[in-house]
């Protein structure tokens, strides 16, 4: 299977879509093969990016800008020449790699639909429903999934927390951990909230419970059967940062399986499930857990997994093969003009 891989984007996240997307390209071997990479900058022009150039220094160095610009048209990207369009330089298949903004807050999702191409990649609405924390919290609750209480303050608003310290306060529409700080006391708050205030005009604030038990876990729904990889419990530590979640993306160790009873391991699959329902079609998609008192609690969506969460699953090119097979198709319209021409006939009597 041939897929095209697309990165970038104008976002916090940009940089961790470029690594994202080396990191992919190292796990793939030879059922899944890259047919393009697609880089998309700061200025939202598109490149095509060689195998070979894919290191991250081509577009620290800002190399990329001698690549070939390509345009996004009806049924994938185009190079431009002399002539006009030449033919497409990418297969009917992208896989979405672009985390935060453009990618994962349904931009782009809007775009491919509009131009017809076919991708793996949560759609506009589960974008909407995954990319704001508030709207997931909504969004849950119906599914019947619980989540931490909540506030929610926007920039000019006098803080009136109604949870005791510590609390935790997250920009609305950041992931990575960027702008998340757990406030021990009233002296951190201001200073938090500028870090938060920073990213975003929007902010959550949770309790924060020490201690916590936090599982992830990925999936996608493949012929209306659902694949999950292992669940995965992360390292120990009250708050994974940035540079926890990064520094080693590539993930080079092997990742065990958390050990947790079978009833558990049930639950959090179940609570998967109604998360995903049909909203998350087309997309592999990671949901993270809290687990307070056996009792689950859904922390966040991520629809654009790093590296799309291979080192989670045995065989992450067959989920892909499947996935790609698995495509919600949009529902198609026959334009007849039966009532223009029905007009017409009135008209010319």
């Amino acid at each position: 299977m041939k897929i095209s891989l697309l990165f970038g984007g104008i976002s916090y996240e940009h940089e961790i879509s470029i690594v994202s997307a080396i990191t992919l390209i190292q796990k793939l071997g030879k059922k899944v093969q890259i047919e393009a990479c697609i880089f998309l900058d700061s200025q939202h022009n598109f490149y095509s990016i060689h195998l070979e150039n894919m290191k991250s220094k081509y577009f620290s160095t800002q190399e990329y800008k001698k690549a070939k610009k390509l345009e996004l048209g009806n049924g994938g990207f185009y190079e431009t020449g002399l002539l006009g369009k030449k033919k497409p330089v990418t297969s009917n298949l992208i896989l979405n790699l672009i985390h935060g903004a453009d990618g994962e807050d349904g931009v782009l999702a809007s775009l491919f639909d509009f131009f017809n191409i076919n991708f793996i990649g949560p759609r506009l609405e589960a974008s909407v429903l995954s990319y704001n924390k508030y709207l997931t919290k909504i969004y849950a609750k119906e599914c019947g999934v619980n989540t931490l209480p909540f506030t929610i303050y926007h920039k000019k608003d006098t803080i009136q927390t109604p949870f005791e310290y510590p609390i935790i306060i997250k920009p609305t529409c950041l992931g990575s951990s960027i702008g998340v700080s757990v406030v021990n006391d009233e002296k951190e708050l201001e200073y938090a909230l500028d870090c938060a205030y920073e990213f975003s005009n929007e902010v959550i604030i949770e309790p924060f419970i020490k201690g916590v038990k936090e599982y992830n876990l990925a999936g996608a729904k493949i012929n209306n059967e659902f694949v999950f990889s292992i669940i995965e419990e992360p390292d120990k530590k009250d708050l994974l940062n940035f540079e926890d979640k990064y520094l080693d993306f590539s993930r080079t160790q092997e990742i065990l399986s958390a050990e947790i009873p079978d009833t558990l391991k049930v639950n959090l699959q179940n609570a998967f499930k109604k998360i995903y329902a049909d909203s998350f079609n087309g997309a592999l998609i990671r949901c993270d857990f809290f687990v307070i008192d056996e009792k689950i609690y859904l922390n966040e969506i991520n629809p654009v997994p790093g590296s799309m969460a291979n080192y989670l699953f045995s065989d992450f090119e067959e989920v892909l093969i499947g996935l790609a097979n698995s495509l919600p198709k949009k529902h198609a319209i026959k334009i007849n003009y039966q009532y223009i021409h029905k007009i017409q006939h009135i008209k010319g009597k």
